[in-house]
């Protein structure tokens, strides 16, 4: 960190979570297994996961919509961190609408879908499925936690959208990359 001419050196350790507890922004300590640590460790963990993605051959455009994805789930993992503030609300609001807007446009561009598609198909596509997965996770634990606790409903329903993007995306990779999808096909009796 800089102030004025001088760095002071940030230590990574600080040896306040030795016994199992974390604070929260508010300065609360909580245990580390605490519904709300898991609800934004989830969402760090999605966020992590987006970024494996980004470290893919990507175009441009969707490598730039990705870093705009990891730096609102950096915002609404602060919020969570925060215990519910609502700062970061005027961001998410938007951002629900501009979730919609990318998948009605990827929509366009797609077969209607027929029945249930197995995860697979280009590299790219099969990532896109594995962050969906962990996004509808992220999502589940937002409402189970606002269940007992205070949790701004946006988030919620960004991550549900957010999970409908990635796979609308997952099935617009493999299109690009002339890969069906596979279906699900139930097993005879």
């Amino acid at each position: 960190m800089l102030t004025g001419d001088r760095i002071i050196r940030m230590g990574l350790y600080t040896r306040t979570g030795d016994e199992g507890e974390t604070g929260l922004a508010s300065s609360r300590r909580v245990a580390k297994y605490d519904p709300r640590i898991a609800t934004y460790g989830t969402v760090d963990e999605l966020n992590a996961f987006v970024g494996l993605l980004r470290a893919e051959d990507l175009d441009e455009d969707l490598d730039q919509k990705l870093g705009e994805i990891q730096n609102m789930l950096f915002e609404i993992g602060a919020n969570l961190a925060s215990e519910g503030e609502e700062a970061s609300l005027n961001r998410i609001r938007p951002g629900i609408a501009k979730l919609e807007d990318w998948i009605d446009a990827c929509e366009e561009q797609l077969e209607p879908l027929r029945n249930f598609v197995l995860p697979g198909g280009h590299r790219t596509a099969a990532l896109l499925h594995v962050l969906r997965t962990i996004c509808r996770r992220a999502e589940r634990e937002v409402w189970s936690l606002s269940s007992h606790e205070k949790v701004p409903v946006e988030i919620g329903i960004w991550l549900n959208r957010l999970s409908d993007l990635f796979f609308a995306w997952a099935r617009d990779a493999n299109r690009r990359h002339k890969i069906d999808d596979t279906p699900w096909e139930r097993n005879p009796e």
